[in-house]
């Protein structure tokens, strides 16, 4: 059955596009097994002998002449099932059956579920409504249900400030006045007559524009897309309404989800009104600046972590299937996570314990209880810390020369947080994590090529500006099958380095980025928390590193030290 909500607009190029489709489809049809074309006069035998010769080279296999032949013709039928899948055209939002497993073999998840316990706020409403803009998500939640504030005049504030800060930093894609104004009145009207819903409700938030909301434009931050509506909500979108969020804005991402340009212009951090980081530039660029009280984000491989470092921001990147990804541009499906983005850890436990769970779109999704509890005693928790660059220093080893600007300026930063938790009393433990990397980011890259397949093969992608993403899919349709699940292979014993690293600790401590890739690699939980500022004004911070599913130990971790430390508190002095 065709899907009429894939992702690209069709047009009439047809030379064009029919001799491109042409060449790409015949390449793509010997790369997969192991064989790539050569150009032939001959329509009826494109694909021969010296195609297959040729095509040698790029899986690195060497056949006979006879081999050569007794597969030419299979070669050249199987052509016909690449038309059978292209005739489909399947949505973006169609998931392979092959899920990706973050939980090393053999290792049991807690199935017990509990009843969530978040700390008690008492406020009081500020003389001065402009305050409320950098108030955490359970402060508002407390004046909200006790009907000290309303959702209407707490969007209404939101609304404003993004409108008034948007010249400057570039986060708004979409202001979704209409819609969060009739959200509003109706969260009030549900509170009045007290059917109050839970901490979110008549809450204003942004999410990045990678994902879909029913009547307002999709662009996943490309010209190209620029007036694209996708009729459909996204799953986190619709439980966030469900739970009485209001949606105030569709947040910028760089185009494609690459960096912090997009159509619109460049996302700047209100701290330095220099780059915010990508991809989920607006998501943390506004939280920031007190213009959402929280966001949604992604993260393939740092699109959360980068922005909420350089805007000094808090942001939960869960476990790998925590949450579903249906209505949200696809990068990797086996890499995709949603991150919620907020001021404190607790926020972004609030946000998640309303997003997890299965939906009947996104296969990945595992429901497992996230039993949250603000008085979690983290007292017998074994905690570690990424020590490689560390002993370095101590040993009067130089760093490499790509990690000695990034580790110098962070590191004093980082050994405080390493103190605190020493003062605690906790008898840190040293981990020097250093996975044997074989190139399986290739799974990424052959993912993202198979997700936008139509788009590489219409003339569309050309219009792109950062063509970063669509060299990346047009050059990993040229890599085997075989490689691709030899990588995932390799994954899977990544997952078992990994596993065996963190046996003695239940969360480890590091310097933002130092071991982004990895964690990403075997879909590890984090949470990336501010710890101070550069000398140039740019925010810093530190993550915690926690186990598959077990993101109650690792939030009480990161909110042991965010509860003893203001960073989250500061507020850019342009944006007060």
């Amino acid at each position: 059955m065709k899907n009429k909500d894939f992702g690209t607009n069709k047009t009439e190029h047809s030379g064009r596009i029919l001799l491109k489709q042409i060449v790409v489809f015949l390449i793509f049809s010997a790369i997969l097994f192991g064989c790539s074309t050569s150009p032939s006069n001959d329509e009826d035998d494109s694909i021969t002998i010296e195609t297959l010769r040729s095509a040698e080279n790029i899986a690195d296999i060497q056949l006979s002449i006879k081999e050569r032949n007794e597969i030419l013709e299979k070669v050249k039928s199987n052509t016909e099932m690449y038309k059978n899948f292209r005739e489909q055209h399947l949505s973006y939002y169609s998931y392979p059956s092959m899920v990706f497993n973050p939980m090393p073999p053999g290792v049991k998840s807690n199935r017990e579920e509990k009843p969530l316990v978040f700390s008690e706020v008492k406020i009081k409403r500020p003389a001065n409504i402009e305050d409320l803009a950098f108030y955490s998500l359970l402060q508002l939640a407390d004046l909200i249900r006790t009907q000290q504030i309303t959702s209407l005049e707490l969007t209404e504030l939101y609304l404003s400030r993004l409108k008034k800060y948007d010249k400057e930093l570039k986060f708004v894609v979409t202001l979704t006045e209409d819609l969060a104004i009739n959200q509003a009145k109706k969260a009030d009207k549900e509170i009045s007559l007290g059917n109050y819903k839970g901490l979110l409700h008549g809450i204003p938030y942004g999410i990045k524009d990678l994902f879909s909301v029913k009547g307002y434009k999709t662009t996943w931050g490309s010209k190209v897309f620029e007036e694209r509506t996708i009729n459909i909500d996204a799953t986190v979108v619709q439980k966030l309404e469900e739970a009485g969020a209001v949606l105030v804005a569709k947040l910028s991402t760089g185009e494609l989800a690459s960096g912090e340009k997009w159509y619109g212009g460049r996302t700047k951090s209100p701290w330095t009104l220099r780059s915010s980081g990508g991809s989920s530039a607006g998501p943390a660029s506004a939280v920031a600046a007190g213009c959402v009280v929280f966001s949604i984000g992604t993260e393939t491989n740092g699109s959360m972590v980068s922005p909420v470092d350089v805007c000094g921001v808090t942001g939960l990147r869960p476990t790998f299937g925590r949450v579903s990804r249906y209505g949200c541009m696809p990068v990797s499906w086996s890499f995709d996570k949603v991150t919620p983005i907020a001021r404190t850890v607790e926020d972004c436990a609030a946000i998640f314990s309303v997003i997890i769970g299965s939906d009947s779109y996104d296969n990945s999704v595992v429901d497992l209880p996230f039993n949250w509890d603000a008085n979690y005693d983290i007292k017998d928790l074994k905690i570690g810390y990424h020590s490689t660059y560390f002993d370095k220093e101590e040993k009067g080893i130089e760093q490499d020369k790509d990690q000695k600007g990034w580790f110098e300026p962070r590191s004093p930063y980082i050994k405080k947080v390493l103190e605190f938790f020493k003062k605690k009393g906790f008898d840190l433990i040293p981990l020097d994590i250093q996975l044997p990397h074989l190139n399986e980011g290739i799974m990424l890259e052959v993912e993202a090529a198979a997700a936008f397949d139509e788009f590489t093969r219409s003339t569309i992608d050309d219009q792109v500006e950062d063509q970063k993403w669509p060299n990346y899919h047009r050059a990993h349709r040229f890599v085997p099958a075989v490689e691709y699940l030899q990588a995932a292979r390799y994954r899977t014993l990544m997952i078992q380095e990994m596993n065996e690293i963190m046996k003695d600790v239940d969360v480890y401590i590091e310097m933002t980025w130092s071991t982004n890739w990895s964690t990403n690699v075997t879909g590890l939980p984090i949470v990336v928390v501010p710890c101070g500022f550069l000398k140039n004004g740019q925010p810093t911070s530190v993550t915690f590193v926690g186990k598959p599913f077990q993101e109650v130990k690792l939030m009480a971790v990161a909110k042991a030290f965010q509860d003893a430390t203001d960073y989250h508190l500061k507020k850019p002095d342009r944006f007060k």
